[in-house]
């Protein structure tokens, strides 16, 4: 999967820009996704567009924080232990007797049910109006949802994969303060495989009014840059951001224009109903099989009949300017990246930001993990000639091992069990050793998960 790079981050065109393709995949076989038929259609298509217009590296976007090291000083906060007020600002003991939506017997929390809720956006701004601690922050505040299947994956080191996969993914929530939820259980036991996702982030957001954001990431996806933050201001205008490229959607009228795998929702009313009407096209439906045909005829490079998440988000935004409209694909950095032009470029990255900060005494500074984002703004302005995506020497933001299933084991046999579990190992050690490192180790072989050894003072000087 390619991804052109990150050029003028903040200030560049909103959804439907240009981009370039890749091989997406919902294909996270924590839900006994599909087999590897789908995924040579999808590497081909990859492998054809990545090579016809390969994209060149781009100046770092204004994302950075500019930053003067020899004035720079840590910033320091007072805590008062008494209140904690640095448990995240929230009182969490609190819920008063006011009634709120959670009142109503008819409150669902489930997809399709009625009566489908209705006057979100003011039910939300009622709660956090009984709930003020909650109100400050609101506005940038994400949960991130993952999950895998209910049952033990039959490949047998697959529940170790997904352990780890879930380690990576809440070590990012803890240095970033989010919360994090993982479910193992089908909330609409037809709406299976990629399917299982909807439910399970419609009830998300029922249970989070206080969250602005529900972010839901892939099993087998990996934070593989633990610094890096969605840059939310980006997508103030939207309600929506997929990984895609308009262009394959549009003008190819592809199925593999955009990844369902990795998306972030707004928890807001439009939402809701956006999720109903994806939903409409799922399996627990008597119009699935119909579907099936009308996404297949709409999107000729479909490989498989059935009606998919991936397929039936493509067609809403190719055919519903309601939706389209409010939904952001991002192309310019690895918002989720196929890992097969990831995981080679990873010994190179870790050397270049050692590099780095062999020239920048600060940056080898320790430090408390909870002050890790100062460290990282201070970083920023020396990442500025890395680029994004593609031929970038900067972190990749998430590593998504489509095809790989680490769960089932059934593995797309364009490449062995091996080049996974290799790249697999590669991109959670890299990604571990970001995280290791403000405990004082480090995995010195990326290919030995089991093994580390403790840094020196001012590593790596």
């Amino acid at each position: 999967m390619v991804s052109p790079e990150l050029s003028q981050f903040q200030t560049s065109p909103m959804a439907k820009h240009g981009g370039r393709s890749k091989a997406s995949s919902f294909l996270a076989d924590g839900f006994l996704f599909l087999a590897g038929g789908t995924m040579v259609a999808l590497f081909v298509v990859w492998a054809l567009w990545s090579g016809l217009n390969p994209p060149s590296p781009s100046p770092s976007p204004g994302l950075s924080t500019t930053v003067d090291e020899a004035k720079t000083t840590i910033p320091s906060a007072k805590q008062d232990c008494a209140t904690g007020a640095h448990a995240h600002g929230v009182n969490m003991r609190d819920d008063p007797p006011d009634p709120t939506f959670y009142d109503d017997p008819k409150l669902s929390y489930a997809i399709e049910q009625q009566p489908i809720i209705k006057n979100w956006d003011e039910k939300r701004r009622e709660w956090l109006k009984h709930h003020p601690s909650f109100a400050a922050g609101a506005r940038d505040r994400i949960v991130v949802i993952t999950g895998s299947q209910p049952s033990p994956c039959k490949n047998p080191i697959g529940d170790h994969l997904l352990l780890r996969f879930f380690k990576n993914k809440v070590d990012y929530c803890r240095i970033h303060g989010y919360d994090i939820f993982y479910n193992n259980v089908l909330l609409q036991p037809k709406m299976h495989t990629y399917w299982a996702k909807i439910p399970v982030v419609r009830a998300a957001m029922v249970a989070h009014p206080e969250a602005e954001w529900i972010w839901w990431v892939d099993s087998d996806a990996a934070f593989t840059d633990m610094e890096f933050k969605l840059p939310l201001e980006r997508y103030k205008d939207h309600n929506f951001v997929v990984h895609g490229w308009p262009h394959l959607i549009y003008q190819k009228k592809s199925w593999t224009g955009l990844n369902a795998g990795v998306f972030l929702i707004r928890n807001c009313q439009w939402s809701l109903d956006f999720m109903e009407v994806w939903a409409s096209m799922g399996p627990q439906t008597p119009n699935y099989d119909r579907w099936g045909e009308t996404l297949r005829s709409t999107f000729k490079d479909k490989a498989f009949p059935e009606s998919d998440d991936q397929t039936g988000l493509a067609y809403l935004i190719l055919k519903e300017d309601k939706w389209a409209d409010k939904i952001y694909m991002e192309g310019e950095y690895y918002f989720e990246g196929y890992w097969l032009e990831i995981v080679g470029t990873l010994d190179n990255i870790t050397e270049k930001y050692a590099g780095i900060e062999r020239g920048v005494r600060i940056l080898r500074r320790r430090h408390g993990e909870k002050v890790s984002e100062s460290y990282s703004a201070l970083r920023e302005q020396y990442l500025k000639e890395a680029g994004y995506g593609r031929y970038s020497w900067r972190r990749p933001f998430i590593t998504h091992f489509t095809g790989c299933q680490p769960c089932s084991g059934d593995h797309n046999r364009m490449y062995s069990g091996d080049t996974c579990w290799n790249g697999m190992q590669r991109a959670l050690n890299f990604a571990d050793n970001q995280v290791l490192r403000n405990y004082g180790f480090v995995h010195s072989d990326p290919l030995d998960s089991s093994t580390v050894t403790p840094l020196p003072f001012d590593f790596p000087a």
